[in-house]
């Protein structure tokens, strides 16, 4: 049983750990308005009911905070709480814009455009992860997928990006 529950909990640490240093999160994270703690807090919730058998206190979560210092389940339960608000206020403000007419503006279309790239990379990935053999080709295509997104979302993460020009 003790061997379950470390190796579930290994798991969501690789996972933590992968999906934080992911250059595209990096990226994604750094103009999104959810922190860092937040985001990784974020992430620990869904992996461990996502990926263990078994279910985890808030406790046994706070515990698998990539930093050194230990938090308390109350810190963990605060910031998940504030990054759930987060996540919400986002999704009501797609919606308000949406609602507004504001997503039939021409500006907003780069920015559609690098959602379908990162939809395309992300299928590309999971079609490399699902191989047993790794064809040179497939790494190469999502390299050149994941650099191509990275531009792009560089480029829109500037304000001047939704400007009339």
């Amino acid at each position: 049983m003790v061997d379950e529950k470390i190796s579930s909990e290994e798991n969501v640490k690789k996972w933590l750990n992968r999906s934080i240093n992911d250059p595209i999160v990096k990226m994604l994270s750094k103009n999104c308005n959810l922190t860092k703690t937040q985001l990784e807090t974020l992430l620990i919730d869904f992996l461990a009911s996502n990926i263990t058998e078994k279910s985890l206190t808030n406790e046994e979560k706070a515990l698998l905070r990539p930093s050194k210092a230990e938090i308390s389940r109350g810190a963990f339960n605060h910031t998940l709480r504030q990054a759930r608000k987060n996540v919400i206020q986002s999704i009501y403000t797609i919606l308000l814009l949406g609602y507004l007419g504001i997503f039939d503006d021409t500006r907003l279309d780069p920015y559609l455009e690098a959602a379908n790239k990162l939809r395309d990379y992300v299928n590309a990935y999971q079609d490399v992860l699902s191989n047993d053999v790794l064809a040179t080709e497939q790494v190469r295509i999502v390299n050149m997928l994941r650099e191509e997104l990275e531009t792009s979302l560089e480029k829109l993460s500037q304000p001047k990006s939704m400007s009339k020009v």
